[in-house]
């Protein structure tokens, strides 16, 4: 992946990269694309889930600071 789709990839929210990874899949899983699609496919689907996860971890942490679970941190999805 490159840094500019890197960047496309941090602007988005929970919702829109984890809508866009079913779609990935559900490109994946539906067949008829040449290898090179496929592999583009793919790495594009582990950008977005790793961007989920992001959220899902800041999402943690704000929950775990607001029950006094530990302190509040800079970070992604931490923002949204």
């Amino acid at each position: 992946m490159s840094e500019d789709t890197k960047e496309t990839f941090e602007d988005l929210s929970y919702e829109q990269a984890r809508e866009q990874l079913v779609a990935v899949a559900s490109r994946l899983e539906a067949g008829g694309v040449s290898l090179e699609e496929s592999l583009a496919l793919w790495e594009r689907g582990e950008a977005l889930a790793n961007r989920c996860e992001e959220w899902l971890e800041g999402a943690r942490r704000r929950l775990d600071a607001a029950r006094g679970e530990g302190t509040p941190a800079a970070g992604a999805g931490a923002e949204g």
